[in-house]
Order: C-alpha cells, then structure tokens, then sequence
C-alpha cells in the first residue's frame, strides 16, 4: 500500500508522522505557532489502468529519462517533488514560516477518506500548494465538479408492436439539453459552467422497449452559481429524475495580489486557470495548484513522466518557498493571510 510506504520513508528520515486512514501528514522539525503554516499537498491514488496498457501499469519502469507506470504524472511526480521539498526544509531554524506535508488518498474520486477527512486534524493553515501536473505553472483557479446521475422512466412494450413509452427516447430530450445549453451568466475567471454526458445505460433486451435510461452527467461548476442555484436550473429544464454524487468540488480562486502568486510571477511561473479540479476544492484557505508533469498525460495508457520534471519541480518549490522569505520576515501579520 502506497500510504504504508511513504510513511515508512518518512520516518526512516526522521520525521515523526500522523496518520488517519490513508492520510499521512508531519510538520518540520522546528513548528513555531507564531509563525504561518503553508501546506504542500498532493495525492497517491490513482485511477484504474485503461485496457490500452502496453506496459505493467503497476510495475515502474525507467526508459529514456521516463518514468513509466500508473499514477507517475497524476500526481506521483508532484507528490515525490514535494516530499523532497518538504525533506529540504525539514531541519531548518531560520524558517519564516512552518511547513505541513500532506500526502492524501481518494483525490481521483473525491471520497470521504481523502484530504477532507483530515482537514480538522491539521494545525490551522494559512494557505496551500496543492501538487498536480501543471509543468510548474501556477493555476490561480479552478473550476469544481459535481456529478449527476439521472434515470429517465417510460414504459416497457414489446419492440415489434406499437407498445410502450421508450425511456432511451425520453432521455434523449435531456441529453440534448445538457449538451447545448448555456448559462445566462458566465464567471469572469473561469469561464462557462461545462455539463458533460459521460455514461448512459438502457435496455435489457433487444426485443423490448425499456422503461428506464441511466445517463451521468459531470458538471464543472464556476464562482458564477452556488451548487443549488445550478440544480434548481438542471431541475427546470429537464425531465428526468437525478441525484447528485457525494463529494462535490466547489471552484477555488485566489487573489492574483497573494504573496505566493506574485512571489511565483517574480521567479518566471505563469499564472493561469485550471479547466480541471482536484483537492483544492475541498480547501477554505487559498491555494495554487502546481506541480510537475503535464496535465494531458494523466489517466493515459502508458503514463509517464520524465525524471528531469520531477527533479525540476522540487527545485522550483524550493526556489518559491524561499523567495517567500524576504515578505514573511518583512510582514509579521502575514500569518493570516
């Protein structure tokens, strides 16, 4: 289990660590509670393999500086960038500031056992990098998610008569709306809200006609509209019956005028908006989401992920947390920001 082996890496370096299910977190050596807290987080979950694996997606490989296997990019990569990061700080004294390494579970499925089970449990933050496959770029927001799944009724009849009510037919209606409408009101930084089929399931034989159609439908929710003004929209306008899935991502902003975003302007990061979510969105403090790896190679066949990114990233971290210096020390209030 990936939990069980971070956290003996850890402690073989000294560190003394925390656990609850599969969340593994630690403070450096010298916590001073005077001082502010910035989390590094990221995750060591993965999503399942596709069927287009050439390779062992469970073994990892290394060919042509390329680390090969699942969850390299999204988030491996990031996560092993900021244990090194974390590991740099760790025996440091002169540090303006405290550092909480965070390496969490069930981010590829929002679930309840992941970074949202243990935000209560950490000491209070003043605010976090959250390690996903960026090519070290910062995403000062992104958009949420939130699932739906839908269940059309009609009404079975054999296929050969004129019998029944097809519930595929009545689906259809509502597919067609989820994929061509457009909210009045269009976020200023993040753009439209997007709805997104994605899974549709009918029928249990070809020779009838059936009487329900089960259809998912993925939102990614902007600052525009709350979580219930969306559904209260979605409810007027379709005539299907839906749920929404546990665990909804709300959007996540944060000022461009925050120390660490224009701390990672000054050293060449480029700041930009994140069409995709991640655990950020279960975090009240502000955030940017950075890391190293490219975001179009997570849930590939055959991820990878070259080692000069990850060595690249831990240098880059670094670099930012320690131009963070000069405004920690100057700005003694900084604490609650």
């Amino acid at each position: 289990m990936t939990a069980n082996l971070i956290e003996s890496f850890l402690r073989d370096n000294y560190v003394f660590t925390l656990r609850k299910h599969n969340n593994i977190w630690c403070y450096n050596l010298h916590f001073d509670h005077t001082k502010p807290t910035i989390l590094l987080n990221s995750h060591h979950d993965t999503v399942r393999p596709t069927a287009a694996y050439t390779k062992n997606p469970f073994e990892p490989l290394v060919c042509d500086g390329k680390l090969y296997g699942l969850g390299s990019n999204d988030a491996g990569g990031a996560l092993v960038s900021l244990i090194a990061t974390f590991l740099h700080f760790f025996k440091r004294r002169d540090l303006p500031f405290n550092i909480c390494l965070a390496a969490t579970a069930e981010e590829e499925n929002s679930g309840e056992k992941g970074l949202k089970s243990i935000l209560d449990d950490l000491l209070p933050v003043s605010f976090a990098i959250v390690g996903e496959p960026t090519n070290m770029q910062m995403a000062i927001a992104e958009k949420g998610s939130m699932v739906l799944d839908c269940t059309a009724f009609g009404r079975s009849g054999h296929a050969a008569r004129e019998e029944g009510d097809n519930a595929i037919y009545r689906a259809l209606k509502d597919i067609q709306w989820f994929s061509s409408y457009v909210f009045p009101i269009e976020s200023r930084i993040m753009g439209p809200v997007k709805m997104t089929v994605t899974e549709v399931n009918a029928g249990i034989q070809h020779n009838i006609v059936p009487a329900e159609c089960k259809f998912t439908v993925d939102v990614r929710l902007t600052d525009a509209y709350t979580e219930k003004e969306l559904l209260h929209i979605i409810q007027n306008h379709t005539f299907c019956e839906f749920t929404v899935r546990p665990g909804v991502l709300k959007p996540s902003c944060i000022n461009q005028l925050h120390p660490i975003v224009k701390t990672g302007l000054s050293i060449g990061r480029a700041a930009y908006i994140s069409p995709t979510s991640s655990d950020q969105g279960w975090l009240d403090m502000p955030s940017v989401k950075m890391g190293p790896g490219e975001s179009a190679r997570s849930h590939t066949a055959d991820e990878f992920i070259y080692l000069e990114e990850i060595k690249e990233g831990m240098d880059i971290y670094v670099q930012l947390l320690e131009s963070l210096f000069p405004y920690l020390v100057n700005n003694p209030d900084s604490k609650n920001q």
